[in-house]
């Protein structure tokens, strides 16, 4: 264990020197942003959970029984998540960090350098279900007015049911890395991983929830929820976690001691188990993944196509440019199960608006029809600020240590920032339009709504990909082993923060002119001379501000790349 501890030492010196005065990332603004955030999430879904489950106890006789089931429920989707992030977390930890030449290099077992990585990531994959399963269980255990035990259960039940799902993910990591190298292993659980989430959102969104506004459908609805059934055998570690919640719950002190003693004992044996195999199977699955190709998809080739023709109108060094912005996007194979899911999620996007009980509401449909089709700009915003965040913000970041190439080459920073932009802004407004089009057709809006959402979406998406450069280029981390974390860092919730700001400004200035011509239209008056200056006034800022959004951040970027 003195190993193991000596191991884990840097990364626990570094977190407490994190946390130090003077350090640069430790400043008021990111731990009052961090925080603010967590604790409006965490509030949030406390109050959620406490008015469901509120709603529950109201219910006679049935109550009692959604709310187990729901927290039945909420147990095996959190198993699913460990399992599948702890899988994630350990190929990169055991296999694919680049420190790990350093560390089998030490006078350092095998086993030990396993144990090591592998609580570093059981603690990396499991803090965050655990911080935010909290108010859920709180709300738990309010409402069924439970003493100190049930808290103290919940922790350790829920702590170690982290440990099983990591454990059982080290089997599956050391068993896979033995039969194919560690890089191939974890691009196809991505891909296998993003398929199974595009099934379940296919799944659910097939049942065709908005029938739920029928009044007719109530009695099923209930049938439904009664039928409702968990995998529940003896022999899953989910049952005794579940068993150990809810007989502390309910006071039942013979039934949750047996439980968590099973828990707790079975993830004892479990890591037991792990670092035996380790000391077999570790190191020549560590081999294996060195020589790791790098890309899952070969390049097509058409008859001697060359699609680097379409770019020849660019400068020739700006050429270049663009084609390795293009050529290294889609060799890094862990796109694609981004491009599958982006994909999947657009489709279900149209086929809600083609489902909306539309004509089922009690108000005149041109009205409805028109409020869906303006909120729509706003929804279609939003869904664009998250594609920008996970693949125009980590642009810069992914040059890498390399960047000094870039500092290098013949091209202006400021071109390399806006050939950036272009590359990513024409798809995605190409992509914005569709949606915005495809889902007002499906709704039949007015000539007037069809061009305002166009034109609206036309100007918001380079003010969003605006953003994302230059915030991208500010915050860049050429020191990440995975540039697409840096979406969870300052930088990117700064990001989204601002975008939403912007979202949310635009359509608030758009809202109270599209309103008065809309009804003078709808009634057959003229606007007033005032009324036309407010129109004027009002759209015209909300131009300025995307004009705003697109260039200056950019600018701001240049100038911190060219700085630092």
């Amino acid at each position: 264990m003195n190993d193991v501890i000596s191991l884990l030492k840097p990364r626990i010196l570094s977190s407490f020197n994190a946390l130090k005065r003077g350090n640069r990332k430790n400043n008021w603004s990111r731990i009052f942003m961090f925080g603010t955030l967590g604790i409006v999430f965490w509030i949030g879904t406390f109050i959620i959970f406490y008015r469901v489950l509120s709603y529950f106890q109201s219910v006679q006789d049935f109550g009692d029984i959604l709310a187990i089931k729901l927290l039945s429920m909420i147990i095996i989707t959190f198993f699913v998540l460990l399992l599948f992030s702890n899988i994630i977390n350990c190929l990169a930890h055991l296999y694919l960090s680049q420190d790990l030449s350093l560390l089998h290099s030490l006078p350092v077992s095998s086993k030990d350098t396993f144990l090591s990585r592998w609580i570093i990531s059981t603690f990396d994959s499991s803090w965050m279900i655990v911080a935010f399963s909290l108010p859920v269980f709180l709300s738990y255990g309010l409402i069924y007015k439970s003493t100190a035990d049930y808290y103290i259960i919940f922790f350790i039940a829920m702590i170690f049911m982290c440990v099983i799902a990591s454990a059982l993910s080290g089997f599956f990591v050391l068993f896979g890395a033995k039969i194919l190298p560690a890089g191939r292993i974890r691009t196809i659980l991505i891909i296998f991983g993003v398929f199974m989430v595009i099934i379940l959102i296919l799944v659910l969104r097939l049942t065709r929830p908005e029938q739920l506004v029928n009044p007719d459908s109530f009695a099923s609805v209930v049938l439904y929820l009664n039928s409702l059934q968990t995998p529940n055998s003896p022999f899953l570690p989910t049952t005794w976690v579940i068993d150990a919640i809810v007989a502390a719950l309910h006071k039942k002190s013979n039934t949750y001691l047996l439980n968590t003693s099973l828990t707790v004992t079975f993830a004892l044996m479990l890591i037991f188990l792990n670092s035996i195999t380790s000391q077999k199977l570790y190191f020549d699955g560590f081999s294996k993944s060195q020589t790791t190709p790098r890309r899952l998809f070969a390049p097509l080739k058409y008859k001697g196509f060359n699609w680097e023709n379409s770019l020849n109108f660019l400068p020739r060094e700006s050429k270049a440019f663009a084609v390795k912005e293009i050529r290294t996007f889609f060799r890094d194979s862990s796109q694609w199960p981004q491009l599958f899911l982006m994909a999947a999620l657009i489709v279900i996007y149209i086929y809600n608006f083609s489902v909306l009980p539309v004509n089922n509401m009690p108000i005149k449909t041109i009205y409805l029809q028109n409020i869906f089709s303006f909120l729509n700009i706003g929804l279609v915003a939003f869904v664009l600020s998250a594609i920008a965040a996970r693949f125009v913000f980590p642009a810069v970041s992914i040059e890498g240590e390399a960047f000094w190439i870039v500092m290098a080459a013949p091209v202006k920073i400021k071109n390399f920032l806006w050939i950036k932009f272009f590359l990513y802004c024409i798809p995605l407004i190409l992509l914005a339009e569709v949606l915005v089009v495809s889902s007002n057709f499906l709704l039949r809006v007015s000539s007037f709504m069809m061009i305002l959402s166009i034109i609206t979406v036309f100007f918001l998406v380079p003010a969003i990909v605006g953003l994302a450069t230059g915030l991208g280029a500010v915050y860049a981390d050429f020191k990440s082993e995975n540039p697409a974390n840096t979406v969870t860092s300052f930088g990117g919730l700064l990001f989204m923060i601002i975008s939403f700001a912007l979202i949310a400004a635009v359509i608030i200035l758009e809202a109270g002119p599209v309103y008065n011509i809309f009804m003078a239209d709808f009634q057959g008056y003229s606007l007033s001379i005032i009324q036309k200056i407010w129109v004027i006034s009002s759209f015209g800022l909300a131009f300025f501000l995307c004009l705003l959004a697109t260039f200056y951040p950019v600018h701001i970027g240049k100038n911190h790349l060219i700085v630092k």
